[in-house]
């Protein structure tokens, strides 16, 4: 029964490479000791850069830095950098990191230029990588200016049950959230399938993503919408798309730095 659940999500996965005009993202999660807070910023300044490059050369298509809440050490990480494609070849190539940092610095020399990207690794520790796929999201004013917050939920979801729990999110939640963005409680709300990894034993397979403008107006919004007034077959479908995730945790995301094309 693994093997058929497995080659079920391989099918989705595969479906979906070759789709076009589509947001894939690399989420990479970084665990900072706190001695090291200041210089692992100037690492993400000297990396910043090098993704505004690969942005002018349309390797990506943006790159954001967030700081995540709870911070502390023993918490997993503490800040995470978001990488955007417009489709997953790019994405899984990962692109040229060291003609784009020559490029970036035309004028260090290409072995202080080695020594300085071989330096980043000792400011953080890697924790996690997982490869995204955007399948719904709010339409309407999406920009995000630094100090944008963020709710990021962990969900998971048996990989049989994929199917129903995206319709879902699209066909119950996404209007709930569409009607906070129309009313200018939420800047915008996202629904992303994990790609890689995939499989029973991962920790989560979607997220879901609440932007905010800042923390006050994250906490005096009510998440998920106005269940005033809903009908008892709305309460329903609400409950059945809750019973088809597990939530596994939900993360506060601010954003510190962002790179798109101008």
């Amino acid at each position: 029964m693994k093997k058929k659940l497995l080659v079920f999500a391989m099918v989705l996965l595969v479906s979906n490479v070759f789709a076009q005009d589509k947001l894939y993202l690399v989420f990479e999660m970084m665990k900072v000791d706190n001695e090291q807070e200041m210089a692992y910023m100037e690492t993400e300044n000297f990396w910043e850069k090098i993704h505004q490059q690969r942005v002018q050369s349309d390797e990506i298509i943006g790159w954001d830095l967030w700081q995540l809440l709870p911070g502390g050490e023993d918490q997993g990480y503490q800040y995470m950098t978001v990488t955007l494609y417009n489709n997953p070849v790019s994405m899984f190539k990962g692109g040229d990191l060291i003609e784009n940092a020559k490029r970036a610095y035309p004028n260090m020399k290409e072995e202080d230029l080695l020594k300085k990207l071989n330096n980043s690794a000792k400011t953080r520790d890697l924790a996690v990588r997982i490869y995204l796929e955007d399948i719904a999201n709010t339409v309407g004013a999406n920009e995000m200016p630094i100090g944008t917050v963020a709710f990021l939920d962990f969900m998971k979801v048996d990989l049989n049950k994929y199917e129903a729990y995206e319709k879902a999110e699209m066909d119950v939640f996404q209007p709930m959230h569409q009607k906070q963005v129309d009313d200018g409680e939420k800047k915008y709300w996202s629904l992303m399938r994990i790609m890689l990894p995939v499989g029973s034993d991962t920790y989560a397979s979607h997220i879901t993503v609440n932007m905010f403008d800042d923390v006050e107006s994250a906490f005096s919004s009510n998440g998920g919408g106005n269940w005033d007034g809903l009908t008892d077959a709305q309460q329903k479908a609400i409950q059945a798309g809750l019973d088809l995730r597990d939530m596994k945790v939900t993360t506060l995301a601010t954003l510190l730095k962002k790179v798109k094309k101008n």
